[in-house]
């Protein structure tokens, strides 16, 4: 566990650890939850490469980093604790149209005619 105070910016980072070049890490959703089994109650921080909090900003990658910072926030006021979990992608660097190389995708609206 990591202890901080509600508000309080929280700075999150996954790694890549491998010895093969040109390989990039993406974060494509990071959810929170205060259950750590993500039952019926989770907040979506980032969905599809989307920041879906106001208070999330992502980095750009670099090397063989995927970072994002929030601020901590606790669900209602009769939960103590809060989970993340969260979906990465890790692609060729020198791939253009990979996941990774599309970022943010938004769903679009259909039509209601």
């Amino acid at each position: 566990p990591y202890y901080i105070d509600s508000n309080q910016t929280l700075f999150a980072e996954v790694t890549l650890h491998s010895t093969a070049p040109n390989l990039q890490v993406f974060i494509d959703t990071c959810t929170a939850s205060p259950q750590p089994d993500f039952g019926s109650l989770t907040y979506d921080l980032i969905r599809s490469g989307c920041n879906k909090d106001d208070t999330v900003v992502t980095y750009p990658a670099f090397e063989n980093h995927g970072r994002f910072k929030f601020r901590a926030f606790r669900f209602l006021r009769s939960f103590p604790s809060v989970y993340l979990q969260c979906d990465v992608v890790i692609c060729d660097s020198n791939t253009t149209n990979s996941r990774c190389a599309r970022g943010c995708i938004s769903r679009q609206r259909r039509a209601t005619s």
